[in-house]
């Protein structure tokens, strides 16, 4: 398979058609190579319009939602980044390639160290991978110039907005499914939040992630 055309393809049909044209990011989803991040099984239906099935239960964006937030998340050289889910490592390869470091967050050691893996192979060194509960962030390393969480949530822990540097951007996916809003929230001044609504989509939904309280009458 033409794995350069099949790429070409994919940015003109789906990802430009998504109103990603930042020339950064799609110089940097041309140099990535998208396919040595899937499974092998599913490597013939890398560039496809799919949300990719991994292991346990999870999956990759499909390749125009991966460009789009990449796109929101306007990565400079300096910025550090928190990413929680690093499923393959293929986000985090993007996010690295446009920022100063990265560290990524997986619950499940042996996704982590799949990653670990393509990451060497891409030669990607400035992404920093944990094996942990990122349900309510990763302080560690806080403040974060942008910070990406891959599933879903119900509703958003006010860790998140915490951990972000002011001037940081935090994308993120509210809701269950099928209504789930994908948002930036950007943090103006310190205790100043501002939120757009970018899309409805459904994505897997965040491990371990806190559920809403109730009302009890």
């Amino acid at each position: 398979m033409d794995f350069d055309i099949l790429r070409r393809t994919m940015i003109d049909t789906q990802i430009r058609t998504w109103d990603v044209l930042d020339p950064r990011v799609l110089a940097i989803v041309t140099e990535v190579k998208r396919e040595l991040f899937v499974p092998t099984a599913y490597r013939h239906l890398a560039f496809a319009d799919y949300a990719m099935p991994i292991a346990h239960g999870e999956h990759m964006w499909t390749p125009k939602m991966e460009a789009r937030i990449l796109q929101e998340l306007d990565l400079r050289e300096h910025h550090r980044v928190l990413e929680i889910g690093t499923g393959t490592g293929h986000m985090a390869a993007l996010m690295a390639r446009l920022s100063g470091m990265v560290h990524s967050v997986e619950d499940r050691a042996d996704l982590s160290q799949m990653a670990e893996g393509h990451l060497r192979v891409q030669g990607i060194h400035n992404v920093q991978l944990h094996v942990g509960d990122g349900s309510c962030g990763w302080a560690g390393h806080a403040p974060y110039d942008a910070i990406c969480v891959t599933g879903s949530l119900p509703a958003l822990p006010e860790a998140f907005k915490e951990q972000l540097a002011v001037g940081g951007r935090l994308v993120v996916i509210i809701g269950k499914g099928p209504a789930m809003r994908a948002q930036r929230i950007t943090r103006t001044q310190q205790d100043v939040y501002e939120t757009a609504v970018l899309f409805e989509t459904e994505v897997t939904p965040l491990r371990h992630a806190p559920v809403p309280g109730r009302f009890v009458f």
